[in-house]
């Protein structure tokens, strides 16, 4: 793999020209943006029903995900860097196949991905964890949430990250808990450290790892959202593949430790059990940490991973819009902020409309299928542009990877059921529709 400095990028955190998004996040913003994506809510929920299915070897499938994570960033960073444009996955399919259809599906994919995503968490945020302070409907709460959301988001993209930085580093403590209060668990002889070696009695190692993994990859996802805010990036040839394995690295690391201390704290089934499993291995240590301060840290996680959707969805219509892809009023930028307020609207607003179309379980599992038909489209679009030359030195990785990074969004979307599919289906073929209305609109305009 090579990398090299793309001078073309630097221009630092100056003012954007009026129009244009400023370049105000560093190397280290960045990493913080994408470790925080990554760590989202996901291990907050997911450790128990990894436990449910492979027993205690949470370990395994986790390693399993954030190698198949990888193999798709090494896409990601050839071809941010290569062509460092908001839009994305949508910029890759457009220039890789050519055909304005597959582009405009692929970018409706992760935008619809990133909204999904956002409703499901705003359900998560109103839900449990919340009315331990206020009972309030969840649908309702979900709203209210995501209006707020997309305030943080519309008051510039600085405050954003700044924001992102401060959620990231209390949603990593939460986990760091997790682990020490472990620790402490073994040093007062508890604990079973024999558990985290044994699978699910009566289940096939190798089916319970795949499908195990499955969980554990939903759990990584999240990278894929720093595509989309690359022109507000300094130095993005330098930075940003080294901020997105950084990140991805770290939060395997850390998932791997707290699957590890879950199982070694708490039987498998009783993790399977759990809606708060990390609260419960919390309470199986004795260890003196509140109940409420992991609702808290939960909440915060929850809200990390929306604001940060938010972020994408709003970046990727902004860069579907400049390329003609969605009506164009929505690449209006907010004079001042720099930041593109009508997509900010309109994506905050559909994701308010979704709360009420589905649980948080089946909109997360929309979600997955959605991102790794992406995937797949990036990783052949790797492949596919290895003959296109741009003037700037970029990321390149080894050909295998984007090869086998396609041929692992093909196995893991072997595992999702047939109503997912369906669900999936129906959104692609609205994205069709508006497809179609979109090149009618714009041959009547020619005509005219």
């Amino acid at each position: 793999m090579n990398l090299n400095d793309d001078t073309d990028s630097k221009r630092g955190a100056a003012l954007a020209p009026s129009g244009e998004l400023k370049r105000n996040i560093t190397g280290r913003m960045l990493f913080l943006f994408i470790l925080g994506d990554v760590l989202g809510a996901g291990i907050y929920a997911l450790v128990g029903q990894i436990a449910g299915k492979v027993g205690g070897v949470t370990w395994v499938p986790m390693l399993l995900a954030l190698a198949l994570a990888l193999l798709t960033a090494a896409s990601y960073a050839e071809l941010v860097t290569k062509y460092p444009h908001a839009g994305g996955s949508a910029v890759f399919a457009e220039r890789a196949y050519k055909r304005p259809i597959i582009s405009f599906l692929v970018g409706f994919c992760m935008l619809a991905a990133g909204v999904v995503s956002a409703a499901g968490l705003a359900l998560a945020f109103a839900g449990d964890y919340l009315r331990t302070f206020i009972d309030i409907d969840p649908v309702f709460g979900a709203v209210i949430f995501l209006a707020v959301i997309g305030a943080v988001n519309a008051r510039g993209i600085k405050e954003s990250v700044r924001a992102n930085l401060v959620m990231t580093m209390i949603e990593t403590t939460g986990l760091v808990l997790v682990v020490a209060a472990v620790g402490v668990l073994l040093s007062n002889g508890g604990g079973d450290i024999g558990r985290a070696v044994r699978f699910e009695e009566g289940s096939s190692p190798v089916v319970a790892i795949f499908g195990a993994a499955l969980l554990a990859y939903y759990s990584f996802v999240g990278f894929e959202t720093s595509a989309n805010v690359i022109e507000e990036v300094t130095d993005p040839s330098r930075v940003y593949p080294k901020a997105l394995f950084a990140a991805l690295t770290t939060a395997g690391v850390l998932y791997v430790l707290v699957g590890t201390a879950a199982s070694v704290a708490v039987p498998a089934d009783e993790l399977a059990g759990s809606t708060g499993p990390l609260l419960t291995v919390i309470q199986a240590t004795a260890v003196a940490i509140p109940d409420w301060l992991f609702s808290v840290i939960a909440l915060v996680a929850v809200a990390n991973g929306a604001l940060l959707t938010m972020i994408m969805s709003s970046r990727l219509t902004y860069g579907m819009s400049t390329r003609r892809l969605l009506p164009s009023v929505l690449s209006r930028v907010l004079p001042g902020r720099g930041t593109p307020w009508l997509a900010i609207v309109s994506t905050t607003l559909l994701a308010m409309v979704l709360t009420v179309t589905g649980s948080i379980a089946t909109l997360a599992e929309t979600v997955v299928l959605l991102l790794l038909i992406v995937f797949l489209s990036t990783n052949i679009a790797v492949l596919v542009l290895r003959r296109e030359r741009v003037q700037h030195h970029h990321f390149r990785a080894w050909t295998v990877l984007p090869a086998l990074g396609a041929l692992s969004c093909l196995v893991l979307l072997t595992q999702l059921s047939g109503e997912v599919w369906l669900r999936g289906g129906i959104m692609i073929a609205v994205g069709a529709v508006i497809y179609f209305i979109q090149v009618l609109v714009r041959r009547s305009q020619v005509r005219s």
